[in-house]
């Protein structure tokens, strides 16, 4: 399934300029990219992601996306622990995870500053509502998840991400 997944998101990304496409896309861990809380779990146990969401990560990696993490967990060891054993740490070129009461905008400052990218020129998918609007309000594209990351939810992304860029492929045809 995920190898199927991974190549109908390819085709959602073709189906963009690459012009209009993110040059950072960041996710949000719980209930984001796994269906659970890190701190109500032990470092023990063998994590699982959401259905779609390895496809969706093995596709960006693939096109030469980059991506990172913000999340806001209290258990950044664990957190840490789940994405070495599911052998996706390595695809992120920034993971910010710790505690704050800001609503991830420290997490995105800290990001830009790793990666120089600008906002406007980021992704971002997470399941809180208050983070989608404090991080938004930054000129990040945000796209708020139902039950994690899928295709759906990749395409709505990279669909407003190519509205809010300005520059859609009936522009460069002028």
């Amino acid at each position: 399934m995920g190898e199927r997944i991974k190549e109908e998101a390819m085709e959602i990304i073709t189906a963009f300029s690459s012009s209009s496409l993110p040059r950072l896309v960041v996710f949000d861990l719980d209930y984001t990219l796994w269906p659970f809380y890190c701190e109500c779990r032990s470092k023990r146990e063998m994590p699982k992601l959401y259905p779609q969401a390895k496809g969706v990560l093995l596709a960006l990696k693939e096109k030469g996306i980059d991506m990172a993490i913000a999340s806001r967990s209290p258990t950044a060891d664990i957190a840490n622990t789940f994405l070495d054993k599911l052998d996706i740490k390595s695809m992120f070129v920034a993971q910010e995870i710790y505690s704050s009461w800001t609503h991830k905008t420290e997490h995105f400052q800290k990001i830009n500053r790793l990666t120089g990218v600008p906002f406007k020129s980021m992704l971002f998918f997470d399941d809180e509502h208050r983070n989608i609007e404090a991080v938004s309000k930054m000129g990040v594209t945000s796209i708020l998840v139902d039950n994690g990351v899928d295709l759906r939810a990749f395409r709505q992304g990279l669909a407003e991400f190519s509205q809010n860029s300005g520059s859609s492929a009936r522009d460069k045809q002028k």
